[in-house]
């Protein structure tokens, strides 16, 4: 391999290789696999089945939470697409966080984010496998959770081209689905629907049912926490730039486009809900928002064919989330804060290792949800349900740091660059704490418990890292580089 450009630790004095493609990854994503990953990773699950929470919070200003958020999401996106343009790797984040902050905050913000995702896959596989049960009621519903784990497991342990094949199909049902019902909604809003007799729909749902904000200015606050953590996906683009054929090209195309992106499958898609019937509708919480809605028009077998979109958008949740896991655990593995196991991959550049560790762990916490639904796993999703907004912090703070450092050391690197820098950076910022700030006093919607005990395991996280980086510190650079290259051939 020849020789990569390389961008400085903070504080080390030293250099750290800034390779796209380190180690044994291999970049089998094509280009038309990272573009529909870019554009699957705003639409998942939680869109479907959670904005009918938001709506009957917040009524039609709901759209005004997904608004606020978006717009976090997109200077967060923008942050990081300046980093990770600068230097694609695995890690994204964590990796950032590793040389812009130090080595303790790359383990902890690393590690908090593989827990995260073992977590969702839990989640997801548990909520896949109930919309497979009432359609196949013969297998059992841990039945079918065992058999999407493992399916997707395989298909992640094949190649990492396999995975975005899978990805590619996945979001490209997603983004269909999602702009057949913005393209029919409106039509049946404006009564130009063929067929089609909507009576409810009507843009006079936004304010004729006690106004835009039925329930006052401050359930805007409230929508946003509802609605947070449905945009966690957005910076999966670039943790899988890394293995891409053209990691910058991207990374650049991935963060310029978040901005339509958003607008069109969020505000877009919640607008046409909010139009076609009220939002005090009692069958949005009945049937959920998009069935409800699209039962509205008399559309027959709506609640099927919606779910059949939420499965896709669960088994896309899931195979993005092993993905994912697994690269962040191979990156921390690669950085020594993680067992050196972790970044051994096989022939085809897959790090098998990191993979089956994480999916063991999702496996537990799927075994958790159907034995101690209400301690156990409850402590775990409640736990990692604030890491989303730790990461868009992390990565605030981060940028603030490697725009300076970048500019010194390799200003030609710079091919994305932060709005309004560093003003916007530290209103970015303002905002996230501002957000962990309500949650503390939101006892409804468990916001309170949820910011303490991520916050509690953040806390033990971060002791961990500490005492590791004093007990062991951080092993040089180029004996790191070797033992990785050591690692990757021992396959």
């Amino acid at each position: 391999m020849t020789s990569q450009p390389t961008l400085p630790k903070a504080g080390s004095g030293q250099a750290i290789p800034a390779s796209p493609h380190r180690s044994g990854l291999q970049a089998g994503l094509k280009n038309r696999h990272l573009s529909m990953i870019a554009i699957g990773g705003v639409i998942g699950a939680g869109l479907f089945v959670g904005s009918s929470t938001g709506i009957a919070t917040a009524g039609p200003g709901i759209l005004i939470s997904y608004a606020l958020v978006g717009a976090l999401v997109v200077l967060v996106m923008r942050m990081l697409g300046e980093m990770s343009a600068a230097n694609p790797t695995s890690g994204s984040f964590s990796a950032h966080a590793d040389r812009a902050l130090g080595s303790w905050a790359g383990f902890t913000i690393g590690w908090l984010y593989w827990f995260f995702w073992v977590v969702v896959l839990a989640v997801e596989s548990t909520a896949g496998a109930a919309i497979l049960a009432d359609w196949v009621p013969a297998v059992p519903q841990w039945g079918w959770a065992l058999i999407v784990m493992v399916v997707l497991t395989a298909t992640n342990l094949v190649s990492v081209g396999s995975y975005g094949e899978f990805e590619f199909w996945f979001a490209g049902i997603k983004v269909v689905a999602i702009a057949a019902f913005i393209v029919i909604g409106l039509l049946a809003v404006l009564g130009i629907l063929p067929g089609v007799h909507a009576e409810q729909a009507s843009f006079s749902n936004l304010t004729s049912h006690g106004g835009f904000l039925p329930h006052g200015p401050g359930s805007i606050l409230t929508g946003v926490l509802l609605v947070v953590f449905s945009f966690m996906g957005s910076e999966i683009a670039t943790l899988a730039a890394g293995e891409s054929e053209d990691p910058q090209r991207a990374v650049t195309k991935s963060t310029n486009s978040i901005i339509w992106r958003i607008a069109v499958f969020y505000l877009g898609s919640i607008f046409v809900v909010v139009s076609l019937i009220p939002w005090d509708d009692k069958t949005i919480a009945d049937k959920g928002s998009y069935v409800a809605a699209l039962d509205s028009l008399g559309i027959p077998h709506a609640g099927q064919i919606m779910d059949l979109i939420v499965l896709v958008s669960v088994l896309s949740c899931l195979n993005s989330g092993l993905y994912t896991a697994s690269r962040m655990a191979f990156s921390l593995g690669e950085r020594g804060d993680a067992p050196r196991a972790f970044a051994r991959t096989t022939a085809r550049g897959v790090p098998r290792t990191a993979i089956l560790v994480s999916v063991a762990f999702g496996f537990l916490a799927v075994f958790f949800n159907y034995e101690f639904p209400d301690t156990v796993f409850l402590f775990l999703v409640n736990s990692s349900g604030a890491v989303a907004l730790f990461v868009w912090l992390v990565i605030c703070l981060s940028q603030l740091r490697m725009r300076r450092i970048i500019q010194r050391e390799a200003p030609e690197k710079l091919i994305v660059k932060m709005w309004l820098y560093p003003y916007l950076t530290w209103a970015a910022a303002a905002l996230i704490l501002g957000v962990f700030g309500y949650m503390l006093t939101d006892t409804e919607h468990d916001g309170r418990e949820t910011v303490l005990l991520s916050l509690l395991v953040a806390a033990i996280v971060l002791v961990i890292a500490v005492v590791k980086q004093r007990l062991t510190g951080r092993r040089p650079p180029v004996a790191a580089a070797a033992d990785r290259e050591q690692v990757a051939a021992g396959d």
